[in-house]
């Protein structure tokens, strides 16, 4: 963790008077504390296409290891899961279809957070995050 001394923030002009010129303003905060908590997310060091599953070395050594059809059918994406309206009801998605048969083709690393997969059915929208491939791993 990282604390960061406090300190007063000033935006605008003041005149002597200690009142905003016309046309201006002025606002001053009161010194706050500001505390930036760093977490170190794992990510992948080598992803791997191993028979019919994917294999995922991370950067803390472990490693997870994927049914192809499994991480389809877990994709994130709104055409697997469906999509949330404002009462939180689900519309669309296919979470109970069959994905046996379908395979990873290929991958991408996406930023610095997350992985991107190719299917041979087609599909390539869900965003997995590094933290939600290891949830999932977990659920082994």
């Amino acid at each position: 963790m990282i604390q960061l001394s406090s300190w007063p923030l000033t935006y605008g002009q003041t005149s002597r008077a200690g009142k905003p010129p016309p046309g201006q303003f002025a606002v001053l905060l009161p010194p706050v504390n500001f505390v930036i908590a760093i977490r170190s997310m794992k990510a992948p060091v080598n992803i791997q296409l191993i028979g019919q599953e994917i294999g995922i070395a991370w950067d803390d050594g472990s490693e997870d290891y994927f049914a192809c059809a499994r991480l389809r059918a877990a994709s994130p994406s709104a055409e697997t899961q469906g999509e949330r309206d404002i009462l939180g009801q689900t519309h669309g998605g296919t979470p109970t279809k069959d994905y046996s048969g379908v395979m990873v083709t290929g991958w991408q690393i996406v930023g610095n957070y997350a992985v991107r997969f190719d299917f041979s059915d087609g599909h390539r929208t869900g965003l997995y995050s590094f933290d939600y491939l290891k949830a999932l791993a977990a659920q082994n």
